[in-house]
């Protein structure tokens, strides 16, 4: 696994909600729900016109959350959200100018990748952790065991549909430090502002974690 202390902390949550933001009022208390069901991690993904400003927002006033940056696809878009204060990024694949410009940025990244070829060109470029996308789409558990086979060096954080009920499918495997997944944060509970459902969303899946974990 990497040495990063960011990629410590997402393996150590083991859970990673994938978040789409619409409206920045709802950071905060979104981020705090998170934290109060044990989840301190969270990836903002870039979809959404208010997402740059969510992320600063959780950045500087949830300073206990790891935010990421999601959905980063353009060199651009990596100076960006280093200043909105991402402490890490992730990307749905593999890039060599946004491998270039996240060296520049001396920030951790977790690039996308899906296929034997995917992993030859992070491997290439030295990034042995990435996010597996989109995961059941690509093959789920079975694609990962086999890509294990020619990369054994690799570790993956699955993401594209995971959920409570296949993730510990995923995190039985040895070569998953994390899943992602946006079934944590209900686009339904943010709209209702239902923040308890997403405490107990998070912290029904940490137990999860911790119980597959031992």
């Amino acid at each position: 696994m990497s040495a990063e202390p960011e990629i410590a902390r997402l393996n150590a949550c083991g859970v990673v909600p994938v978040v789409v933001i619409d409206d920045v009022e709802v950071a905060v208390p979104l981020a705090q729900a998170l934290l109060a069901g044990g989840i301190d991690v969270i990836e903002i993904t870039l979809r959404r016109p208010a997402a740059m400003a969510a992320l600063e927002t959780i950045a500087h006033k949830v300073p206990e959350i790891l935010t990421v940056a999601g959905t980063v696809v353009t060199p651009g878009q990596v100076s960006d959200v280093k200043q909105a204060g991402a402490q890490a990024v992730v990307s749905p694949g593999f890039s060599e100018l946004v491998d270039n410009a996240m060296r520049a940025a001396n920030l951790p990244w977790l690039p996308g990748v899906a296929t034997a070829s995917d992993c030859m060109r992070a491997v290439a470029a030295g990034r042995l952790t990435c996010k597996f996308f989109p995961a059941e789409q690509a093959g789920g558990t079975a694609t990962l065991k086999a890509l294990s086979g020619p990369f054994p060096q690799m570790k993956f954080c699955p993401t594209g549909g995971v959920s409570l009920t296949n993730l510990g499918d995923y995190l039985a495997l040895k070569q998953v430090i994390c899943v992602g997944g946006s079934w944590l944060v209900p686009g339904d509970a943010v709209a209702e502002r239902n923040w308890a459902k997403v405490t107990q969303l998070a912290k029904e899946a940490r137990e999860t974690v911790a119980a597959l974990r031992g």
